[in-house]
């Protein structure tokens, strides 16, 4: 675990999310699921990698379950990619590591 890696909640999505000054990609996972587990490590990875260039979050779906219904998060894991508060891409699925640092390194 990457203590680069922030994790969200309500209180402190706007402020880090929507509020950045650096692209954001936020995973949205849950404890129990298969492919999150697989995708924790990537994240991770990105998020020292990527350190004060971009962020990478992780939003707990079971925790915050209003969030992931705003986003519309119907299976997980779901990437988001912002930029400037908005909604750059949506993925659903896991990806390879170098095909997420291609949509970060797109976005910086």
């Amino acid at each position: 675990m990457s203590t680069n890696t922030v994790y969200l909640t309500v209180d402190n999505f706007d402020e880090e999310v929507l509020k950045s000054t650096v692209p954001v990609v936020v995973d949205f996972y849950a404890d129990w699921c298969g492919p999150c587990k697989a995708l924790a490590p990537i994240m991770d990875d990105l998020a020292d990698k990527y350190e004060g260039k971009a962020k990478i979050c992780k939003l707990n779906i079971d925790d915050h379950r209003k969030l992931a219904l705003n986003y519309k998060v119907m299976s997980i894991p779901t990437m988001f990619f912002f930029k400037d508060g908005e909604v750059k891409e949506r993925i659903v699925g896991g990806l390879p590591q170098p095909v997420i640092e291609q949509k970060i390194d797109a976005m910086l």
